[in-house]
C-alpha cells in the first residue's frame, strides 16, 4: 500500500475518533451484536439527541451552554 494513502488513512481514523465522529458506527455495531442483525436502530439524529440530552443532565459532566 502506498504509504501516502496508508497515512491519510491513518489521519482520518484519528481525526474521527478524536473528535467521536465515529460513536454512532461503533452504536450501531454494538445493538448489531447484541440484539441482532434485524435489531430497530435509531437514526443518527436520534442517536445524537438522546446523547446530547444525557450529558446536559448529567450535573457531573459540567456540560451546560446557556
Amino acid at each position: 500500500m502506498n504509504p501516502l494513502l496508508r497515512a491519510g488513512r491513518w489521519i482520518r481514523w484519528y481525526v474521527r475518533e478524536f473528535t467521536d465522529e465515529s460513536a454512532y458506527e461503533r452504536y450501531v455495531a454494538h445493538v448489531r451484536r447484541h440484539s441482532g442483525p434485524s435489531a430497530p436502530v435509531p437514526t443518527r439524529r436520534d442517536f445524537e439527541r438522546r446523547r446530547t440530552d444525557a450529558r446536559e443532565a448529567d450535573p457531573r459532566d459540567g456540560y451546560r451552554c446557556c
